[in-house]
C-alpha cells in the first residue's frame, strides 16, 4: 500500500500573526484532504508551529541554530505545540480518521553537528496497525546546545526517506517556489534553479523560510510537491501541482 508524507505548514493551520490562533477553515480543508488520503493508502502528517510554536521560540530565543538549556522554556514551546497538534488531532478525529501523535521531543534528538536522530519504530508500527502518525515541528534535545528547534521539513526528510515514501507533499499558504516575478516555477532540480527568488518568511519564522525547505527536499533525492491550499484536493487526486522538486 502506497505511503504519503504530507506537511501542512503552520501557516496554514493558524493564522501565524495572532499568537495561538487555530486557522479554522483552513485546518477544516487540511483535515478533510488527509481523510480522503487514508482512505486509498498510508498517510504521515506533519504539521508546523505557525502562531503557536514560533511566537513562544521567538520569545525564549531558541532556533534550529540557538539552543537553551532553560527546561522551562524548552516546556513552553513543547506544550504550545502539544496544543496545536490537539487541535490537529481533533479535527482528524471529527472525520473519522484514527490519528496519533507522535512527539519529536520525546522520540529523536540532534547530534553535535546538528544532524537529527528521528527512530521510526512507533511510527511504522502505527501504520501497520491502521493509524495515521502526526508528527510537529518541536523542540528537541541536541548535543551541545541544550534543545533546539527542529521544523516540519526535517522531519518530513527523515520520514520521507525513512519509510519509504512514494510521495511527499509540502502544503504552505504560496502556490509554490515563486521566481523573482512571482511566478510559479515549476521544476527545480538544483538551488541554482531558484537561489536568486528565494528569501525568508514574512512572519516571525525560527526555521528558515523557503530556501531552507527547498535545501532539504534536493537532499531528500526524491520527488515533492510544494504548492498552495488551492492545490490539496489536486495533490490529493494523485496530480503535480505546485513546484516539483527532484534531487540529483
Amino acid at each position: 500500500m502506497s505511503l504519503v508524507v504530507l506537511k501542512l505548514g503552520g501557516s496554514v493551520v493558524t493564522d501565524k500573526d495572532e499568537p495561538e490562533t487555530v486557522d479554522e477553515a483552513g485546518l477544516a480543508a487540511a483535515a478533510d484532504a488527509v481523510a480522503a488520503l487514508a482512505e486509498s493508502g498510508r498517510v504521515v502528517v506533519v504539521h508546523g508551529g505557525g502562531s503557536f510554536g514560533h511566537h513562544h521560540a521567538a520569545e525564549h530565543g531558541v532556533s534550529s541554530e540557538s539552543g537553551s538549556d532553560d527546561a522551562r522554556g524548552v516546556r513552553a514551546i513543547h506544550d504550545a505545540m502539544k496544543r496545536l497538534n490537539d487541535a490537529v488531532l481533533d479535527a482528524l478525529a471529527d472525520r473519522g480518521v484514527a490519528a496519533l501523535p507522535v512527539h519529536p521531543l520525546s522520540a529523536g534528538a540532534r547530534e553535535a553537528d546538528g544532524s537529527l536522530s528521528l527512530p521510526l519504530a512507533a511510527t511504522e508500527t502505527m501504520l501497520d496497525e491502521g493509524f495515521v502518525p502526526v508528527l510537529h515541528g518541536d523542540v528537541i534535545a541536541h548535543a551541545g546546545k541544550g534543545a533546539t528547534i527542529v521544523s516540519g521539513d526535517d522531519l518530513v526528510v527523515s520520514l520521507a526517506s525513512g519509510l519509504g515514501a512514494d510521495r511527499v507533499g509540502l502544503c504552505s499558504t504560496v502556490p509554490g517556489v515563486l521566481d523573482a516575478d512571482g511566478d510559479v516555477i515549476p521544476e527545480i532540480t538544483a538551488f541554482a534553479d531558484a537561489a536568486d527568488a528565494l528569501g525568508g518568511s514574512d512572519s516571525t519564522d525560527v526555521t528558515g523560510g523557503m530556501a531552507a525547505k527547498v535545501r532539504k527536499l534536493l537532499a531528500l533525492g526524491a520527488p515533492a510537491h510544494v504548492f498552495g491550499p488551492e492545490g490539496l484536493s489536486a495533490f490529493v487526486a494523485g496530480e503535480s501541482p505546485g513546484t516539483v522538486i527532484r534531487g540529483e
